[in-house]
């Protein structure tokens, strides 16, 4: 008996950094090339247009699930007053962030504050609590961040499930160190998600280096290989603009994700693969 399509989440980072962004992501959402999108409230472009624009896909049947992606690295600010430590007014950087948490030099409870705060803000844009959570670079992995996201998740959105980035065994390559990384911060994410009582996606793709020559259809095509059911592939599709350019450095790179998405072969890939995209259920909870 022939077994049935494998179903997975391809979801799409950083609903919100820019007008290019979210154009790009909205698109790909109509055409049911994504059906997943994680928002981050603190960035400066999810204003009541676009966050209406992205709600409204989702008015009739739903067609994808809407994420809270936590943020804590510059060169955004926080939503709480009195966060620490900052730089120049915002979050530190990526890899200060990291060292802090990493030496317990964080304070959970501002922590607590600010992931809480941000999640009242996801709450107050859409009227509903966000299908799952993440963190924007991956920082919700980090030590006493983890523990802190968790803890807000648990008391105040049980229903939803959180990103854990942990590969498939049959993904695993000991080379490529950013994917190990997120293996390794994972194992303990993940058991103290299961703990609390709160759902995780089956296994994490998406991560690769962001150099000009990167060939990210056939970079793609290894995600999917070996992905289980309920797994998870992010992804970063975009449109550049100068709102990108002056955030974040990922930009080209966007366009060429977004391409793909949009184009014949994408669809022809994953039917290839034995793959659909999972049919969003609303707020139920589960990563299915």
């Amino acid at each position: 008996m022939r077994a049935g399509p494998r179903h997975i989440w391809l979801c799409a980072d950083d609903y919100g950094i820019s007008p290019g962004v979210n154009r790009a992501i909205r698109e790909l959402i109509a055409r049911k090339r994504l059906n997943a999108t994680s928002v981050m409230v603190a960035a400066p472009h999810l204003g009541e247009d676009e966050a209406g624009a992205l709600d409204l896909l989702n008015s009739g049947e739903p067609c994808a699930a809407l994420g809270l992606h936590v943020t804590l690295t510059a060169p955004f600010t926080p939503l709480s007053a009195g966060f620490a430590p900052l730089r120049d007014g915002g979050f530190p950087p990526l890899a200060e962030m990291m060292r802090l948490a990493i030496a317990r030099r964080l304070q959970p409870e501002l922590l607590v504050i600010e992931i809480a705060t941000q999640l009242r803000a996801f709450l107050d844009t859409f009227g509903r609590p966000p299908d799952f959570l993440d963190g924007h670079q991956h920082v919700h992995l980090f030590p006493q961040v983890r523990d802190a996201f968790l803890k807000v998740v648990a008391e105040a959105a049980p229903h939803a499930w959180v990103r854990q980035c942990g590969r498939a065994n049959s993904l695993r390559r000991l080379h490529d160190r950013k994917a190990l990384v997120l293996d390794i911060l994972s194992v303990t994410f993940r058991r103290r998600a299961e703990r609390l009582g709160i759902a995780t996606n089956a296994a994490f793709a998406g991560a690769y280096a962001f150099t000009p020559k990167t060939d990210f259809t056939k970079i793609f095509q290894r995600f999917l290989a070996g992905l289980p059911d309920g797994g998870l592939v992010m992804c970063h599709p975009g449109f550049v603009d100068a709102e990108l350019e002056r955030l974040d450095s990922l930009t080209t790179l966007r366009e060429r994700e977004f391409a793909y998405f949009n184009s014949d072969e994408f669809p022809h890939l994953l039917a290839r693969h034995g793959i659909e995209l999972t049919r969003p259920a609303g707020n139920d909870g589960e990563a299915t």
